[in-house]
């Protein structure tokens, strides 16, 4: 299982960033996946998540119009595009993955598979 996420980094508030998160072959076509986030002194919570077919989306509500889930087969990479950025979306991201063709009931203790974090802050 190989997860790694990419594309952290400053922007000030209302700026945009795109992450990334390059998944093995298996990993890719065999598991749902999903970008998580931890702020400084909270605990992870779900951002957004992808069903194993790339047809099922949910969001967080405090993401949703701003930030959105997409992914590349051809290069077994996901992506989160994230607009609009504020202060309180800072906080180091993750992509995760569950050995299942869809998220059941949208909570952290579905995550099989971690990747390792990437950084997001926003300057306000």
């Amino acid at each position: 299982v190989q997860l790694q996420a990419s594309g952290g980094g400053l922007v000030q508030a209302g700026g945009s960033l795109r992450l990334s998160c390059e998944a093995s072959r298996s990993t890719f076509t065999d598991s749902s996946m999903g970008w998580f986030r931890q702020a400084p002194g909270k605990e992870r919570e779900i951002v957004v998540t992808l069903s194993r077919d790339g047809r099922s989306t949910r969001y967080a509500d405090s993401v949703k119009g701003r930030f959105t889930i997409s992914r590349d087969a051809a290069k077994f990479t996901m992506y989160l595009q994230m607009n609009n950025l504020n202060f309180e979306d800072t906080a180091v991201y993750y992509c995760g993955a569950t050995a299942r063709a869809r998220w059941r009931r949208w909570h952290l203790d579905e995550v099989d598979y971690w990747g390792q974090g990437t950084l997001v802050t926003v300057s306000s």
